[in-house]
């Protein structure tokens, strides 16, 4: 299929072509299980997406008006790290108030473009270690916890598990699709 192909297809299958997120709460043991299982795949999955492009197809949107593969690539960790940073303030501090961050400013930021996606990459990897770490080591109690997003309110730890769970399926088909589309 071509690019041009993408024009067929609906804005919001180019935006969420797995779905956008839904959470059905409180979890069970098992479906955190099986959230952690996909969060700790995340990485190499990731690489695997975006083996064998060139600076071409790294820099081309995933859907138009889109992120380039390399602003997803560098996203990805990007969010990651904040996710984990969340799950430890919530562990520690009794409904703490997160601070939000504009995504689509960081993407832009003038170190995305000549940074290595390996450097995201690796980041990504070692950072999976840690936060899969603490989160097989979480109490049911644990997952109870929350936090307090100041745009979306308190979410607690279990539908944060299950949003990054998402997330990185969800970056990962952005890249994935755009290479079935462009047949590479």
């Amino acid at each position: 299929m071509s690019e041009t192909s993408a024009a067929a297809i609906s804005p919001d299958a180019l935006k969420y072509p797995i779905g956008k997120f839904s959470f059905p709460g409180p979890a069970s043991p098992e479906q955190r299980t099986k959230w952690i299982a996909e969060i700790a795949e995340t990485p190499g999955k990731l690489r695997a997406a975006v083996a064998g492009l060139n600076a071409e197809q790294l820099d081309t949107p995933y859907r138009p008006g889109g992120w380039t593969v390399r602003q997803v690539v560098h996203h990805v960790p990007e969010s990651h790290m904040n996710a984990y940073i969340r799950f430890k303030l919530a562990l520690t501090e009794n409904e703490p108030t997160i601070k939000a961050y504009d995504e689509d400013a960081w993407s832009k930021l003038p170190d995305i473009a000549p940074t290595p996606i390996e450097t995201s990459l690796a980041l990504l990897d070692s950072l999976h270690v840690r936060f899969v770490t603490l989160l097989g080591l979480m109490s049911d109690a644990d997952f109870a916890r929350q936090f307090r997003h100041p745009e979306i309110g308190v979410i607690r730890l279990d539908r944060n598990l299950a949003l990054y769970a998402w997330h990185g399926k969800h970056h990962i088909a952005h890249i994935t699709t755009l290479r079935d589309r462009m047949g590479w």
